[in-house]
């Protein structure tokens, strides 16, 4: 991970509102605390193997999507302005409290901290997945009952 990429994801962390993000990779862990004003940034790279980063960089990479979506830069610096709407949990994701019920929110809908934005059901309970952000939902990002991993992006919200 070289400084731009890190550079990227503390822009993104201080964007998302998020409090605290570690990444940890065979070769890096980052911790990222924000809060009252101030961003700290802690890193800390093991020295690389000889052999070892050419044949382990491609898994970190592809396992991190996560942290720093992987788009085309026009597209990525278009989607800076919003907010990503992550998964807390692993499980099977339904935009509805019920199959004959209405969707809990649509493109175009407004939402308010603490609104019920989907249900992620893991181990036969159904979790209320609340937003932490005001705004508008710009994006869907996961179809109705699939499965979604814990911290995948499920919405993108304009916070204007």
């Amino acid at each position: 991970m070289d400084i731009k990429e890190i550079q990227n994801l503390i822009k993104f962390v201080a964007k998302s509102g998020a409090s605290e993000v570690k990444l940890e990779m065979e070769d890096v862990k980052i911790t990222i605390k924000t809060g009252t004003g101030k961003t700290e940034t802690t890193i800390v790279q093991a020295a690389p193997m000889a052999a070892m980063p050419q044949a382990a960089a491609p898994a970190p990479v592809a396992a991190a999507p996560a942290a720093e979506p992987a788009a085309p830069a026009v597209a990525s610096n278009e989607e800076d302005k919003y907010i990503v709407v992550k998964s807390p949990i692993i499980g099977t994701f339904y935009r509805k409290p019920a199959p004959d019920k209405p969707n809990f929110v649509e493109v175009g809908s407004d939402i308010n901290t603490g609104d019920t934005v989907c249900v992620i059901e893991a181990m036969k309970l159904f979790n209320e997945i609340e937003s932490e952000v005001s705004g508008k939902i710009v994006k869907v990002l996961v179809d109705d009952s699939s499965p979604v991993e814990f911290d995948q992006p499920l919405f993108l919200v304009d916070p204007s």
